[in-house]
């Protein structure tokens, strides 16, 4: 009996081939206002995954291989070589600009705007750096930045190998709010314009425009104010209550170090302290017919006041802006983001915890008069009228400041 020969070997069916996997997704993008500076990576380094690298024909290109195709065909039908030989020409042409901009060039961009934060009308540029990390001479490169709805187009000198360039340009500051600058594009083409390579360089930044100021007095609350707190045992260290926690500065105060939180942290700690008898200053901006000089003067008298270490509070119709003990740049930055509102100021004067002075910005002639029946809860009452002549009459007890521009605000201002 012979051995049966073993069975041939099987392999078990392939499983069925599982569909591609979706690409990554991309990283979500950080705000822009934590992002000040555009960054890029040399070519040679893993890209980053906002950069995106191009090349592609122009318009200019794509009409170029279109006639010669046409012409090729029309010599071969009619049989004439010369629309051949205009074909082959823009071929080569086609072939040159293709060389001149296929090399993947190895370059280090840098863009940063400074400053970040400005005040409406000041300047603010932005500064290019462009380093050359390749072997060889670079030509024909162009930057376009993107600020606000505009694009920027800057034309770069020919870069030699290891050369680096710096250039810089002007940011527009005209209007209040944020701006958004970038991405930043680097192309480079060839010099017939048929083919171009594109490539996006790091993060978007913000530049914010702040409301402009001018420096004021505080506006007296007409109420005596011990900054030493009343001389009472009654109340602990006076009327100086704690706020927060923050690190240790030299000249700190030692007896105000926590040590629980000090050792909790491995950093010295120590308490912040308010006096809470100090007046708050509440700033009302109404903002039905809203214009530069009436937010510039809020942010003015909101910004005296915290300067000077007095609360502040910032308030519309639309709700609160701001409310803070001495942080005279977060006013600012919510002021810069302050739009239009349908809602008039009434309501919030109503509902605006009293003490302290009131300042109420408005272009309405009438608004002067409703801020009276505020007279009762506050120590005193300011509105700033801005807004064409002849100013409105104040009510006993509002003092009425009649300003068209924000340089007239510090001669009326001191003169009431």
């Amino acid at each position: 009996m012979h051995p049966q020969p073993p069975a041939p070997h099987t392999s078990p069916p392939a499983p069925p081939a599982s569909p591609p996997a979706a690409p990554p997704a991309s990283a979500p993008v950080p705000p822009a206002s934590a992002q000040p500076l555009a960054v890029a990576r040399p070519a040679s380094a893993e890209p980053a995954p906002v950069a995106r690298l191009v090349a592609v024909l122009t318009p200019l290109g794509w009409g170029t291989l279109a006639g010669a195709v046409v012409l090729y065909a029309a010599g071969f039908v009619l049989g004439y070589p010369e629309p051949v030989v205009l074909a082959t020409g823009a071929v080569l042409a086609l072939v040159t600009a293709l060389a001149w901009t296929a090399p993947k060039p190895r370059l280090e961009v840098h863009r940063e705007v400074t400053p970040l934060k400005v005040p409406r009308g000041d300047a603010a540029v932005a500064v290019l750096h462009v380093t050359n990390l390749g072997g060889r001479s670079l030509s024909g490169l162009r930057a376009q930045d993107r600020i606000g709805p505009s694009e920027h187009t800057i034309d770069l000198p020919r870069l030699p190998k290891g050369a680096a360039r710096t250039v810089s340009y002007p940011l527009p500051t005209g209007t209040r709010g944020e701006i958004p600058v970038g991405p930043l594009v680097l192309v480079r083409a060839d010099p017939f314009g048929l083919t171009r390579r594109i490539r996006e360089y790091g993060l978007p930044a913000t530049l914010l425009v702040r409301p402009r100021t001018v420096p004021l007095p505080v506006p007296p609350s007409g109420k005596a104010h011990h900054l030493e707190g009343p001389a009472s045992d009654n109340a602990p260290a006076g009327t100086v209550t704690f706020h927060t926690l923050r690190e240790y500065v030299v000249g700190d105060d030692l007896r105000h170090i926590h040590w629980r939180s000090s050792a909790r942290t491995g950093t010295l700690m120590v308490r912040q302290l308010i006096d809470a008898s100090l007046p708050t200053t509440t700033v009302l901006l109404d903002t039905r017919v809203l214009t530069e000089p009436a937010v510039d003067a809020a942010a003015s008298a909101a910004v005296a006041a915290a300067r000077a270490g007095f609360p502040v509070r910032v308030l519309t119709g639309e709700g609160p802006v701001a409310d803070t003990k001495t942080d005279a740049d977060s006013v600012l930055d919510r002021l810069a983001l302050v739009r239009p509102g349908t809602s008039g100021v009434t309501e919030a004067l109503r509902m605006a915890r009293g003490g302290g002075a009131l300042v109420l910005v408005t272009g309405d002639p009438a608004e002067a008069g409703r801020a009276a029946g505020a007279r009762r809860r506050f120590d005193r009452v300011i509105c700033v009228y801005v807004g064409p002549a002849p100013a409105p009459a104040g009510p006993p007890g509002v003092t009425v400041v009649p300003i068209t521009s924000l340089d007239e605000l510090p001669m009326a201002w001191g003169a009431r």
